[in-house]
């Protein structure tokens, strides 16, 4: 027998046919190959996007018996995806709610994307202690009790000012 396998048929791995073509399972593995590339790079750039705005991070421990522990992390793209499934009612009913409040909520965020380090409540009693600072350009509110319980909320502060925004295009007069 000469070269190769069976009926002169080169073996896997062995390369090209003379012709220039690929052999059958050569051929299947570089698309296979290929298309796991193109498969890959896509998921990279969905993170990339799905976590450009950050995360939204809320950690609750409650140390007693049959306290819960939850723990939630959240790509911040989340809230302004989410507000374009939210029921029209429901979006109406908040927008009538929080209206008053949106243009104070609007410039909060913006001034608080100037501080991104920055302690902004610090208060503390024999038993309790509650601080809310900028950390990173996230808002982060820790609370500690005095029975141990704890809870910590981090958002960024983009996702405040991107909130407000998509609250008040939908209320109109505001």
């Amino acid at each position: 027998m000469g070269e190769g396998g069976e009926g002169g048929r080169p073996f896997l791995g062995q390369g090209k046919l003379e012709s220039g073509h690929y052999v059958g399972e050569e051929r299947i593995m570089l698309i296979l190959a290929k298309a796991a590339l193109g498969l890959g790079a896509t998921m990279a750039m969905a993170g990339v996007y799905v976590f450009h705005e950050g995360v939204i991070r809320v950690d609750v421990d409650e140390h007693r018996a049959g306290g819960s522990h939850v723990h939630v992390w959240v790509p911040a793209t989340v809230v302004s995806v989410g507000m374009h499934f939210m029921p029209k009612d429901q979006l109406n009913h908040t927008t009538v709610e929080v209206r008053p409040f949106l243009p104070a909520l609007r410039e909060v965020a913006k001034e608080l994307e100037r501080y991104p380090n920055v302690e902004l409540v610090d208060v503390s009693d024999a038993r309790d202690h509650v601080r809310v600072a900028m950390v990173d350009g996230k808002l982060r509110i820790d609370a500690v009790s005095g029975d141990g319980d704890v809870v910590h909320v981090s958002v960024p502060a983009r996702v405040l000012r991107d909130l407000a925004d998509e609250l008040e295009e939908r209320a109109p007069g505001v």
